[in-house]
């Protein structure tokens, strides 16, 4: 499986990129709250663009992770959710951040001790 030329390799490694990707953590984080509209998981994920929150979930939508309805209304009423897949992929993704969260202090504390060290090999 190390071998980058291997198809096998080659999809794991596109699927992780996929949903390691934070807008991907994010919406299906958001998601996970039940079915948003586009305006919604913007306005609960401020910091993505329009363009790259379209994107996820086209990607995401491609993937078999979400699901998008349209509801033939004026303006359209589009909704986001998650399908049975997505929800699978939500354990997994709030494993990550409860993880995350349980020891972000610890990770500021080797970095700080890391850049410490690095600072004082400088200046030797």
């Amino acid at each position: 499986m190390k071998d980058p030329t291997n198809p096998v390799c080659r999809t794991i490694s596109t699927l992780l990129s996929r949903i390691g990707d934070k807008w991907t953590v994010l919406v299906v984080q958001t998601l996970g709250e039940g079915s948003k509209r586009f305006n919604e998981l913007r306005r609960e994920i401020p910091s993505v663009s329009q363009r790259m929150l379209t994107l996820t979930l086209r990607n995401l939508e491609r993937d078999g992770i979400v699901n998008r309805t349209v509801t033939p209304t004026i303006p359209p009423r589009v909704d986001y959710e998650l399908t049975e897949l997505g929800q699978s992929l939500q354990r997994p993704i709030c494993g990550l951040a409860t993880w995350a969260t349980e020891n972000v202090e610890a990770i500021h504390m080797a970095q700080a001790k890391f850049d410490a060290q690095q600072d004082e090999a400088r200046a030797a």
